[in-house]
């Protein structure tokens, strides 16, 4: 189920779910709640570009064309770092987290020895556990506010607010905390744990079906729960949020008011482009195929990725004859023959590769082959394998991240973080 505190303020981690007994109670208690605190009553704008979320002010000289890549090494000595994240007009510090429920700063190439939040006591980690995510408020050099989705020590999910005072200090109180949504997840696998702010200044929440194998409690495909679900809030308006009354299911009878897209299995990784507003979501297979989904600006929001019709574009259950009407397929998937759990990118709209605009970056667990493509007319094109130029010492991809100038990072769980840069 799912828990709003409204009275308050409110695979590895992705590999590799059944309804518990008292899922139907937990979901009409989170039903009740969501009641509580309503729609935003304002007309929340389209979801499409802005220009607030491009780079600003480059520091670097472009370079023309598409020269060669390579990775250059950014920072060591972190733990299991899952997620890399800059605040906007942030140029001095990147924040790393770490599973174990530690966010940390990266200075100079060095880690610092003291964590930014350290919130490790309250953590279940370990497989698909921990601090999953990251996300800095648009305005956070200003309001110092910051979200972060983690697994508490019976194994749930926690979206929380904390509060840097000042928006410059390198540590942050963990009594800071304002806990905007809980769910309780009836397996220990599939918690999603996306967090991102959209170019429209939502801040979207991923979820996975809730675990175990198959989705056995029709998570995916059921719109009064979050699992499965990619999730929209507004978290500049409400206690602790309110749902933007543009979400496509909110004056839905029984539906959870955030959705914003179902039929997800684990989604592991989400991004906006910064430049159009699109959005990808690399979603992780059950025994036979990964995929990226896509949705292009305007969006509109109520896509149905299929899970659990469909694994990728193969029926799922059925196996065979699967009704796909009303499902959004994949723009691209690929077989277990090349991977197994997918690790969804970022776009590069860098200052230094402007010939690379519009790529879209991602990697597979597994294998920690690094590809991209580019969308053009609805469709993947422009499909690469980097592995050989970026993949060097790069041996299992949890995450890939952006600086403010755009320039794209690669997260190794192994405890590293890789820029990708010109080769010469």
């Amino acid at each position: 189920m799912v828990r709003r505190a409204f009275a308050a303020p409110p695979e590895t981690p992705h590999r590799c779910a059944a309804r518990c007994a008292g899922a139907a109670l937990l979901v009409g208690s989170l039903a009740l709640a969501l009641a509580g605190c309503g729609s935003d009553g304002s007309s929340t704008p389209t979801p499409g570009a802005s220009a607030s979320t491009s780079p600003v002010g480059c520091s670097v000289t472009p370079i023309g064309g598409q020269p060669t890549l390579t990775n250059t090494l950014f920072a060591r000595g972190l733990s299991s770092p899952l997620d890399f994240q800059v605040p906007a007009g942030e140029r001095s510090r990147a924040f790393v987290v770490e599973q174990g429920g530690r966010i940390r700063i990266v200075r100079g190439g060095a880690v610092v020895g003291t964590p930014f939040l350290d919130i490790s006591s309250k953590i279940s980690t370990g497989g698909e556990r921990g601090l999953l995510g990251l996300a800095f408020h648009p305005q956070y050099a200003s309001n110092g506010r910051f979200y972060v989705n983690y697994t508490d020590r019976s194994g749930d999910t926690h979206i929380s607010e904390f509060r840097a005072s000042p928006p410059a200090a390198d540590a942050v109180d963990p009594a800071t905390e304002r806990e905007l949504l809980f769910v309780r997840q009836p397996f220990a696998n599939h918690n999603g744990g996306g967090l991102a702010f959209g170019n429209d200044g939502m801040l979207y929440a991923g979820l996975g079906d809730g675990g175990s194998a198959g989705d056995p409690q029709g998570n995916g495909q059921d719109l009064s729960t979050p699992l499965g679900k990619l999730l929209r809030m507004n978290v500049d308006a409400g206690t602790p949020f309110a749902v933007p009354s543009d979400n496509p299911f909110v004056a839905r009878a029984g539906a959870f008011p955030a959705i914003w897209a179902y039929g997800l299995r684990n989604p592991w990784r989400f991004a906006f482009d910064r430049e159009t507003g699109d959005l990808f979501i690399a979603d992780v297979g059950q025994n036979a195929v990964e995929e990226v989904d896509f949705a292009a600006a305007p969006r509109r929001g109520g896509e149905n990725y299929g899970w659990n019709i469909m694994e990728g574009t193969r029926c799922f259950a059925p196996p065979s004859g699967c009704n796909q009407t009303g499902l959004t397929l994949p723009v691209l998937d690929y077989t277990h023959s090349e991977g197994c759990s997918i690790t969804g990118g970022v776009v590069y709209r860098g200052c230094r590769l402007p010939g690379y605009a519009g790529t879209y970056f991602y990697s597979d667990y597994c294998t920690a082959f690094i590809r991209s493509f580019r969308m053009q007319g609805g469709q993947a094109v422009d499909r690469r394998d980097w592995t050989a130029a970026l993949g060097r010492g790069v041996n299992a991809v949890t995450a890939f991240g952006r600086d403010d100038e755009g320039e794209v990072y690669i997260v190794d769980q192994d405890g590293e973080v890789y820029k990708i840069v010109p080769a010469s």
